[in-house]
């Protein structure tokens, strides 16, 4: 049996609105995940981006359950000797709330270029605002 591959022509993306406002983090970013990878799909393979693109608004009333805001820690480095920076969830959600669902998503994707491909296709806002309107994007609920 020849493993189905969907022409690239063919494949049918759909753009999905989604309000974290009062969602936990890592719930919502597996469930962005599986959107962006395409696994919700018939058509989905693991070699082929089948997924859809996903606008993310209100990333800045994400919840985090327990005492992740103060003890999760992110970590970043300059490459220098001693260039390691830690911050925390909580500064990370006051200064730049974008990054903190992206890094989650992230994440959750492949680590190759197919993964920064999919990745691409996920535009995340702080405020209720975004700039796809003539996309006609569905409204997702989870």
């Amino acid at each position: 049996m020849k493993t189905y591959l969907t022409p690239v022509n063919e494949i049918e993306r759909k753009w999905y609105v989604v309000d974290a406002q009062k969602q936990i983090l890592g719930r919502l970013a597996s469930e962005i995940a599986v959107r962006l990878r395409g696994k919700h799909k018939a058509i989905y393979s693991t070699f082929q981006d089948t997924g859809d693109f996903v606008i993310v608004v209100n990333a800045e009333k994400v919840r985090l359950t327990g005492k992740k805001l103060d003890d999760k820690k992110y970590y970043n480095h300059s490459g220098y000797i001693g260039g390691i920076r830690e911050r925390s969830a909580k500064e990370i959600l006051e200064k730049r709330p974008e990054e903190l669902l992206y890094k989650a998503v992230k994440g959750m994707l492949p680590k190759n270029s197919l993964g920064r491909a999919q990745l691409k296709k996920l535009k995340v806002y702080a405020g209720t605002e975004h700039p796809h309107e003539a996309q006609q994007p569905e409204t997702l609920s989870f």
